[in-house]
C-alpha cells in the first residue's frame, strides 16, 4: 500500500461527546488552549505530570516513574504507529493523552488502547476530554475501529471522564496487579470509534497523516 495512493478514511461517525472542530481549540473553563502534537522537548514536562501517578498512587503500576529521557523513547516508539497530543497554554504541557496496541496480535490490529493524564492542579476543566476528542477524531482517520481503557479502581474521576464521554465497561480484572501493600483490581472500558467495516485495511501508521488536512481539522488547527 503505497503512502501517496493511500486515501484517508472519511471521518463522517460522529464521536459520542464530540464537537465541531474549531470547538477543539476551546476555551475550556474561561482560556484558550492549544492542542497539537507531541514534541521531544515536552518529554520532560509530561514525564513532571507522569511521575507522581506512579509514586504516589496505584493509577499506573508502573514502581518507579520513568526518567525524562525514558519518557522520549516511549514518545518516540508509539508516534511510530500511534498520535500523542498534548494541551498547553503559553509553553506548559497542561495534560496529553495517546493511543497504544491493545494487543500484538494481528486481528486485533483495529483495536487501540488509550491514555489520558492531567496535570495535578488543571482537573476537572474539560481538558481530558478535548483530548480524547482530538485524539479519537485522528484514530478514525487511522482507520481504527474500536478504543479500550484500563483503569485501576477504584477510580471514580476517570471511569466519570470515560463514561460521559461515551465508554462502557466490558469487564473486571480481579486483584490482576499488587502495589502499596494491596491487591488491585481493573476495570475495562469500550469506546466504538466507528461502525466496523466488513473488509477492513490495517490502520495507516500516524506518520503518514500527520501533516495532512484532515489530521489538522481534527486537532482544530490550520496544520
Amino acid at each position: 500500500m503505497a503512502g501517496s495512493s493511500y486515501k484517508l478514511q472519511a471521518a463522517s461517525y460522529q464521536l459520542s461527546g464530540d464537537s465541531d472542530a474549531a470547538d477543539l481549540q476551546q476555551s475550556v473553563s474561561g482560556m484558550k488552549y492549544l492542542l497539537r502534537v507531541a514534541a521531544e522537548q515536552d518529554a520532560a514536562q509530561i514525564q513532571s505530570i507522569y511521575a507522581p501517578v506512579v509514586r504516589d498512587t496505584a493509577i499506573s503500576f508502573e514502581i518507579v516513574p520513568p526518567s525524562a529521557e525514558e519518557m522520549a523513547g516511549r514518545m518516540a516508539k508509539i508516534s511510530q504507529k500511534y498520535p500523542w497530543l498534548v494541551c498547553e497554554d503559553q509553553g506548559e504541557i497542561l495534560g496529553y493523552a495517546y493511543a497504544g496496541p491493545h494487543r500484538e496480535r494481528v486481528a486485533y490490529q483495529w483495536s487501540a488502547e488509550v491514555s489520558a493524564y492531567i496535570r495535578e492542579g488543571m482537573r476537572r476543566r474539560g481538558i481530558g476530554r478535548t483530548l480524547y476528542a482530538a485524539l479519537f477524531r485522528i484514530l478514525v482517520l487511522q482507520g481504527y475501529v474500536n478504543a479500550y481503557a484500563g483503569i485501576t479502581l477504584p477510580n471514580p474521576a476517570s471511569v466519570g471522564l470515560h463514561e460521559a464521554f461515551g465508554f462502557r465497561p466490558v469487564g473486571v480484572y480481579r486483584g490482576i496487579g499488587y502495589k502499596f501493600g494491596a491487591w488491585h483490581d481493573v476495570g475495562w472500558w469500550h469506546f466504538p470509534l466507528q461502525p466496523p467495516p466488513r473488509d477492513p485495511r490495517p490502520p495507516v501508521p500516524f506518520p503518514r497523516i500527520r501533516d495532512s488536512s484532515e489530521c489538522g481539522a481534527a486537532l482544530g488547527t490550520s496544520q
